[in-house]
């Protein structure tokens, strides 16, 4: 396998090289089509609006904060995409002259929608979001700089239908808590996997938030086009390239921790300060034809979680650390770098890259629910300075003709020196191709199919369960899809794929999946949507060997982790309104998606019982089990004459994950009273309604911003209901450590799961004035009310932090 992973480093450098060698071609004759993008009704400049060449996206451009634009494009007859979310998309035929500017002033109409905004990524073919078969969530720029967002999980966690736990994303209640590793929903930035080869778990502080154009979440079963993580669904990053104009931007800001609420005390002296800084450059290079992107970030936080204190009786510590060795640092910096070539229309090629330095302490417990709330438990403080580094060479041709190839690679490493003996080297090589084609002759018919592989290398003392610190997995699948349009109001899809997975060279599984989905325009601004889709998942390397302590207990390996498969479906609709400015549009799911071999994350004694730890934590296949719930979106925006404008975010989930084999015995642990028998009965707290462990079954999501001309206000709101069951286990642990004297530190959580367990509503604010066209300044508070609050057994979500924001656009 490393010979086999050095030829496809080795493949993929000469491929580096001749993007590279072939940067500098002779000149093609060329024009500038510029204009300016107002909307109808008022008269405004539209901020945002993308234009590009029909056929030929990798060539666009953004309007700016005037609504201006200007696009360096081939001289000849070219058809010109100009789309803006709640606006009409348009299609405009011009003839454009070498080495002239052709100008015109567009005005677009409301739609009363963001129907029209071109969602690419998400679903593979370039169509609007009301042709879409399955639900889409769409978060555009304005909402991440405002709220003046580090990383981009804290801006999904503001999206209906997700929320993210221990970094990891859940969408619909599709998972428990399993401290980030083997995430059932895919994450991708410029259709590139962001997860971690080893462990399925994303790295979002990889993502340039400076840079990102447009995220798109797609809930349900994803696997066909998404590939095996996507079990529950898909996240969809896509960055921004430059227009004609170059773009600066830069963005400094400083804050600290308040003080958290009684009995939690202040564990530190001083402030408790945070800050840092970000930039972006953007522009096109020479006669526009090359596109270069440059962005970085530097971040400091000393942590609002202080260092363990042991008991008196403690025999096992853990490391000794700190409260100084608990503060986080982090810089960054990236590059995007495109050619078009003018010597092949409708040919580009380049390199993205971004390099990562970060030291990062990470809490898998608290010391207590009391007074030690924002402190850690001893031993479960993971200290990691990681490097991590990714190229990205890529080629895309647009045929004109209705086809198109793209070429697109990762080679990604990390290094990633920890204590308690947690280190872990990293290589993971992704290679994708995809050809696209229109058949005119069969009704405009559209097809996508692909090849894609992934390699990953990890060498970790953690994962010597397999018989060696060196382990790696193989993926290669195969995948293509159809799509087609009836009469202009009927779309339908149906797709599959195959997916291969080599463990060690020694376990191999290979699983084919499929899914269905239409659409209808029912009315002007009505659209119902169904699917049917399957989801299928392989184990990571973490979830079969992982072999560890963390404090008094343990995380135990399971070689005999088998894949766990779903099928999802739902029915879903889309409702436009317009009253007076105000427009918008209300979306409705109702979905089902039930699990087989479910993988859940349950606390027992798994261990030897004459060596300790011997309880702890490990992953296991615990039957069937189902999701079934409805999904809301209410998503509006109204520009009101004086300088007066709203835009408005509100999302309401209600799920009921539920086990359908609750008496179905799936482990036995290796208590020294007996060996006990495992079932979801046995192991809960509650069993009676049958909920799976660590769920809320409701969730709210809300942002509301007021502008007035140079000011604005904003309100975010989160509401996640009490956790309904978790791991008996757990107690249990609890019962037999708490005023025993023994040299175990005892887990404390029974207390809070019973008297505070009761759903948390946090609230964040914000309040911005604009001054010089360029210049804003920024107050920023999260978790305004200070509200002190878990969502997972044994995490302190963060206090208060207050921030200013000082952010310049040139």
């Amino acid at each position: 396998m490393f010979r086999y992973n050095f030829q496809i480093f080795r493949n993929t450098a000469v491929v580096l090289i001749f993007l590279l060698s072939t940067l500098f071609s002779e000149a093609q004759s060329r024009g500038i089509f510029s204009g300016r993008i107002t909307e109808k009704a008022s008269g405004e400049t539209l901020v945002g609006a993308n234009i590009y060449v029909k056929k030929n996206m990798s060539l666009g451009a953004v309007s700016d904060f005037n609504g201006y634009f200007s696009l360096s494009v081939p001289a000849g007859e070219t058809v010109f995409t100009i789309s803006f979310t709640g606006m009409k998309t348009q299609n405009i035929p011009l003839n454009i002259v070498a080495d002239s500017t052709t100008w015109l002033d567009i005005v677009m109409e409301p739609f009363s929608t963001q129907f029209k905004e071109v969602v690419v990524k998400a679903g593979k073919f370039e169509k609007p979001l009301e042709d879409q078969t399955v639900s889409i969530e769409i978060i555009k720029p304005r909402l991440i700089e405002a709220r003046n967002t580090r990383s981009v999980e804290t801006i999904l966690d503001l999206t209906p239908g997700v929320t993210i736990l221990d970094e990891e994303p859940q969408i619909r209640g599709g998972s428990g808590f399993t401290f980030g590793v083997g995430s059932k929903v895919a994450v991708f930035i410029d259709d590139l996997p962001i997860t971690a080869g080893d462990a399925g778990k994303p790295d979002w502080s990889l993502i340039p938030v400076e840079n990102i154009k447009q995220i798109e979440v797609v809930k349900g079963a994803s696997s066909v086009l998404s590939g095996s993580a996507a079990l529950s669904g898909a996240i969809y990053i896509r960055t921004e390239f430059p227009g004609t104009k170059p773009l600066t931007k830069i963005q400094v800001f400083g804050g600290f921790y308040t003080a958290p609420r009684a009995p939690a005390s202040k564990w530190w002296n001083g402030p408790s300060l945070l800050g840092g800084a970000s930039f972006l450059h953007s522009q096109q290079l020479g006669d526009g034809s090359t596109d270069l992107v440059v962005g970085g970030i530097y971040l400091a936080d000393q942590s609002y979680i202080g260092a363990p204190i042991p008991g008196p009786y403690v025999s096992n510590p853990g490391d000794s650390i700190s409260d100084k060795d608990m503060a986080n640092r982090r810089a960054r910096i990236n590059f995007n770098l495109r050619r078009r070539s003018k010597k092949k229309e409708g040919l580009d090629f380049g390199l993205n890259g971004n390099i990562m330095q970060k030291k990062q302490s990470t809490v898998f417990a608290w010391l207590n629910d009391t007074a030690g709330f924002y402190r850690a438990y001893p031993g479960a403080v993971l200290l990691a300075n990681t490097l991590t580094m990714y190229f990205d060479p890529f080629v895309n041709f647009y045929a004109g003709i209705g086809v198109s190839h793209n070429f697109s690679n990762r080679i990604l490493y990390s290094d990633v020196q920890a204590n308690n003996n947690q280190s872990n080297r990293v290589l993971m090589i992704y290679n994708n191709y995809r050809f696209n084609k229109t058949f005119s002759n069969i009704g405009n018919l559209q097809f996508i199919g692909g090849l894609s592989s992934q390699f990953t290398a990890s060498h970790s003392n953690m994962y010597d369960a397999s018989g060696s610190p060196d382990n790696t997995i193989w993926n290669m699948s195969a995948y293509m899809e159809f799509e087609k349009k009836i009469a202009n109001s009927v779309n339908l899809s149906a797709g599959m794929r195959i997916e291969h997975f080599r463990l060690n060279d020694s376990i191999r599984d290979t699983k084919p999946v499929f899914r269905f989905g239409a659409s209808l325009k029912m009315l002007q601004e009505t659209y119902l949507r169904a699917s049917l889709g399957q989801g299928y998942r392989f184990p990571t390397i973490t979830e079969r060997y992982i072999r560890t302590t963390i404090g008094s207990f343990g995380v135990f390996n399971n070689a005999d982790l088998l894949p766990e498969t779903s099928w999802n479906a739902e029915v879903g609709v889309k409702q436009g309104f317009k009253f007076a400015t105000f427009y918008g549009y209300f979306d409705m799911a109702v979905f089902y998606q039930q699990y087989n071999n479910t993988i859940e994350y349950l606390f027992g004694f798994w261990g030897t019982p004459s060596v300790s730890p011997n309880y702890g934590f490990r992953f296991v296949n615990t039957g069937r089990s189902k999701v079934t719930g409805v999904d809301i979106s209410l998503n509006g925006q109204a520009k009101l004459p004086g300088g007066f404008g709203l835009n408005t975010m509100f999302g309401y989930t209600y799920t009921l994950p539920i086990a359908l084999e609750p008496d179905l015995v799936f482990a036995y642990d290796n208590n020294p009273g007996g060996n006990n028998e495992f079932s979801y009965n046995s192991t809960s707290v509650d069993p009676g309604r049958q909920i799976l462990k660590y769920r809320s079954l409701h969730t709210v999501k809300m942002d509301v911003e007021f502008i007035y001309r140079s000011f604005a206000f904003g309100l975010s709101l989160k509401f996640f209901s009490k956790i309904e069951n978790m791991d008996k286990a757990i107690f249990d642990f609890e019962d037999a450590t708490v005023g025993s004297g023994g040299t175990l530190q005892p887990i404390l959580y029974k207390n809070y799961f019973y008297n505070h367990n009761n759903g948390n509503t946090i609230v964040d604010m914000r309040i911005s004035y604009s001054f010089a066209t360029h210049h804003k300044l920024a107050l920023i508070s999260d978790n305004i009310f200070n509200r002190r609050y878990s969502l997972r057994p044994l995490k302190a979500e963060p206090m208060r932090n207050v921030t200013l924001q000082y952010s310049m656009n040139f």
